[in-house]
């Protein structure tokens, strides 16, 4: 087991946070609902290869990514549609479009596999990030658990207004019950909602780094920072990360 105690970090990382990213690493590991240890191992790694991958960097010098076809670097365990989706959305997610997830549709990436394969993206990134900004290195990858995928689908995700089919708000009941928090939800909630558990992580994961769900539409919520310095500095960086919101 990874530990996560940050010691050589130059301030120091509440126990909230070590233990929520050694959760969040470990459940990494385990079999998911679509995708094996194996796979979602390989999957966080693709999402680290993307940085130096010589296809992602050629494409960021074209105007689209479909106008440069070609096989992304990776180690052989994930299929090549897997490796394109995970490079694309971790390299260049200001220009995922319709016409590119599409085309990853077509070649055999089911969405459920791809909602899934977001959640890990979001885990590894977020757990990445931190561990930049505290200038520490990255945490090294899991071993797998072996052990098959769950493949349970919510049965009350339907197509809608986003690329894959999501849980409507209002319409999270019984063992999705968790995931909204309400009658209202997030859009960054429902897009994942295909794969609770993704959506669970997520939870967990701003709860420690931000806020949880239910203090986000509170302006009096805070931690260290108030909420003003708060979203100065999540407004600075979607800014230079532009981001669609």
């Amino acid at each position: 087991m990874i530990d996560f105690d940050y010691a050589d970090a130059p301030v120091p990382v509440r126990e909230e946070i070590r233990a929520a990213h050694r959760r969040e690493w470990e459940k990494l590991a385990r079999p998911g609902c679509w995708w094996s240890g194996r796979e979602r191992v390989a999957i966080a790694a693709a999402v680290r290869g993307a940085a130096s991958c010589s296809l992602c960097a050629e494409r960021r010098g074209v105007v689209s990514p479909l106008a440069l076809q070609g096989r992304h670097d990776h180690d052989g365990v994930l299929a090549d549609v897997a490796v394109e989706m995970v490079h694309q959305v971790s390299a260049d997610p200001g220009r995922l479009s319709r016409a590119w997830f599409d085309k990853v549709a077509a070649d055999g990436l089911a969405p459920e596999r791809y909602v899934e394969a977001l959640g890990v993206i979001v885990v590894v990134v977020n757990i990445d990030g931190f561990c930049r900004g505290l200038g520490v290195p990255p945490p090294p990858l899991p071993e797998p658990v072996p052990g098959e995928p769950s493949r349970y689908r919510p049965a009350a995700a339907v197509p809608g207004v986003g690329f894959v089919p999501m849980i409507p708000a209002g319409h999270a009941r019984g063992a999705e019950a968790d995931l909204y928090h309400g009658p209202r939800a997030p859009n960054v909630l429902r897009a994942m909602s295909l794969v609770p558990e993704a959506v669970r992580s997520l939870h967990a994961l701003s709860a420690v780094h931000y806020l949880t769900i239910r203090e986000v539409p509170d302006p009096r919520a805070r931690r260290t920072l108030d909420r003003a310095q708060m979203e100065l500095l999540a407004g600075r960086v979607s800014a230079l990360s532009e981001c669609f919101y």
